[in-house]
């Protein structure tokens, strides 16, 4: 698909001739650099017209495909030098010229592509990532076992404006600077993350780029060039600009780490790419080399809302419209939450809100509007997030922390010794726990019942649906200690009658006969259908809605031990809920005659595939649970409950 003036792509069909010829990195080397400025509009076409079918991250991968081509053009991919990519939201060309061209259609679906780096789907891919600021202790352990073992090579980290604002960053360049081993940390800054940066690194590098005496320093060297140099001399001068730019806006912070600064230079000028990197290919020891990109470069809607199309679903791509879901829907978890929060903010203004640079995928972005005063954003700093929570809490607010389960991971140590060993009041509301669906296996939320479960003092709920959610936060916004509530990125419709709930204890959905079906979370509407199904065969199944992780309600438990029982969860079985319940058995003695069979995660990581993939590949679909019942029960007459 050819790009027309606008930035919106023609009706023809993809056309990639420069592309189709390139199978590795190596192939580039004999390209003209009028050759590479077309192969990046192709790379673009072809990133644009894959996103538009399979959905994922665009506007990142577009901002990054000129400095992806210059990579691999200059620097030895092939056998010595390692790219490094952070987080891996710009990973789509560096796919594509790494011999994966004929398999980006299947990027992200079940058995295809990876949308991140993937040590196991290629050996170009050297590092796998998925959360962010990695990349530079990565490329720096790389670099030193190079060195170690006696081989050539350096290693090569891309990092985002975004991620090198945490700490981990920081700590590598710090060591980085201290070896002085051949280390390339270039930053790709385009002045947003996922949703707008935060914080003073942010306005560090705004100023280095827009600050007067860097202009003015631009504007006095070009006169000069036009005065005083020959015009055959031009285009070396204006080389040698980026040099000048590193001399009088030296990168201060960066040099302080031991490293060299080059830049800000333009990241879409592929000329210049070349130039800066083979002359940066020449030296040793650690460089900073600074990149200004435009995420969403060369599709202009994506340009002008690099927020809205960061990650995409389908979408049509003359119009930039996205494919409209069919019929009326329930609520995400995520918006209900939003929803609550704001309600319950009005009504007491001790409440405020913390996110980890994610407003807009936590719900925030909504509470930010009505109490911009009362939402902080901390950029990639989840450990900060919630030690920053805890100091809010000892001066007696109430502040709530939303992070995604797999983010909270990094938090971990912080959750521990600074929130619940001093038993202050922080709310976590854990998004994104259980499946997550296209994502890699760094993005599922698998883990945090177990290491929440660890852990003295915090409680843990699941909400089943809206109402368990809403009643859930005001219930721990007004407890002593933590709390944490974890929910699925699924859609929350309302799962029994809202009024009269008890929320501080499990409930009993449906009495059985036979077997019992103990549930936490959405997948409790999952086990009702499956029961209620499952009565067409002559069975009898109760099912329960537990709610509570920690503390268990051991006496709703204890009443059901004579009875077989099936645990469901959306988290890994070692350490999980039903591990939780066989626990409290054994303790107590309890063990006698009971019959429980546990389905939840696997011990092993769950790839990428659509949600519900996910579910049936690891046994919470309605036929698998089914499967379980008939299993611990007896089969009477198998037939798919569909």
């Amino acid at each position: 698909m050819a790009s027309d003036q606008d930035g919106t792509l023609s009706n023809e069909l993809t056309n990639t001739p420069i592309l189709d010829g390139i199978n590795s990195p190596r192939d580039l080397k004999t390209l003209s650099i009028d050759d590479l400025k077309s192969l990046a509009q192709e790379i673009r076409d072809k990133i644009i017209a894959t996103a538009s079918v399979n959905g994922g991250h665009l506007a990142p991968h577009l901002g990054v495909v000129d400095l992806t081509i210059a990579l691999h053009y200059v620097f030895d991919t092939d056998s010595d030098d390692m790219l490094v990519w952070d987080v891996g939201h710009q990973c789509y060309a560096h796919k594509l010229l790494t011999g994966r061209r004929d398999q980006l259609p299947t990027i992200r679906k079940k058995g295809g592509l990876s949308g991140y780096p993937k040590r196991c789907e290629s050996p170009y891919d050297v590092f796998g990532v998925g959360h962010s600021s990695t990349s530079i202790s990565a490329a720096l352990g790389m670099a030193v076992a190079r060195n170690l073992t006696q081989q050539e090579g350096r290693g090569i980290a891309v990092i985002g404006d975004g991620a090198i604002t945490a700490g981990m960053a920081f700590e590598a360049m710090s060591n980085a600077g201290h070896l002085n081993k051949d280390l390339i940390v270039i930053l790709n800054d385009n002045n947003m993350s996922i949703s707008k940066n935060v914080g003073a690194i942010s306005a560090y590098f705004n100023k280095l780029i827009t600050g007067g005496l860097y202009s003015r320093a631009r504007g006095d060297l070009h006169s000069f060039m036009e005065r005083m140099l020959p015009q055959q001399l031009t285009k070396a001068a204006e080389r040698l600009e980026h040099s000048v730019k590193g001399f009088l806006m030296p990168g201060t912070m960066f040099e302080a780490f031991g490293f060299r600064y080059f830049g800000p230079i333009d990241g879409h000028d592929m000329e210049t790419l070349v130039d800066c990197l083979t002359n940066l290919k020449r030296g040793h020891g650690p460089v900073f080399f600074h990149v200004v990109t435009k995420k969403g470069k060369g599709y202009s809607y994506a340009e002008e809302d690099p927020l809205t199309y960061h990650g995409v679903q389908a979408f049509d791509v003359q119009t930039g419209k996205f494919e409209a879901s069919s019929g009326a829907s329930a609520p995400t978890f995520t918006n209900v939450f939003a929803d609550a929060l704001i309600e319950a903010a009005h009504k007491d203004p001790r409440v405020v809100a913390i996110t980890a640079a994610m407003p807009t995928g936590t719900g925030l972005s909504k509470f930010e509007k009505e109490f911009p005063d009362r939402m902080f954003d901390v950029g990639i700093c989840e450990q900060h997030a919630v030690t920053f929570g805890a100091g809010l809490a000892t001066q007696g607010l109430k502040p709530v922390c939303a992070i995604y389960s797999t983010f909270l991971q990094r938090g971990y140590d912080q959750l521990i010794h600074d929130v619940c060993l001093q038993n202050l009041p922080v709310v976590f509301a854990i998004d994104r726990a259980g499946a997550v669906g296209e994502d890699s296996p760094t993005q599922q939320g698998a883990f945090d019942i177990s290491f929440l479960r660890l852990v003295p003092s915090i409680k843990v709920c699941a909400p089943r649906d809206d109402a368990d959610l809403r009643a859930m936060l005001h219930w721990a916004l007004a407890e002593p200690g933590a709390t944490a509530i974890r929910y699925a990125r699924s859609k929350a419709p309302t799962i029994g009658a809202a009024e009269g709930r008890d929320i501080t204890r499990g409930e009993i959905l449906r009495e059985g006969t036979d077997a019992t079906i103990v549930a936490i979370g959405p997948v409790v509407g999952t086990c009702l259908a499956v029961a209620q199904a499952m009565q067409q065969e002559g069975y009898s199944v109760g099912v329960v809605d537990a709610r509570w992780i920690k503390p268990l309600d051991t006496a709703l438990m204890e009443r059901l031990r004579h009875m077989p029982m099936i645990t469901v969860e959306e988290n890994t079985l070692p350490g999980g809920f039903g591990a939780a319940i066989i626990e409290h058995f054994a303790d107590n003695g309890m063990l006698d005659d009971l019959k429980i069979k546990r389905l939840g995660f696997p011990d092993r990581f769950l790839d990428h595939a659509t949600r519900e993939e996910q579910l049936a590949e690891i046994g919470l679909d309605p036929e698998s649970i089914a499967s379980a019942v008939r299993a611990l029960v007896g089969h009477r007459i198998p037939q798919s409950i569909s």
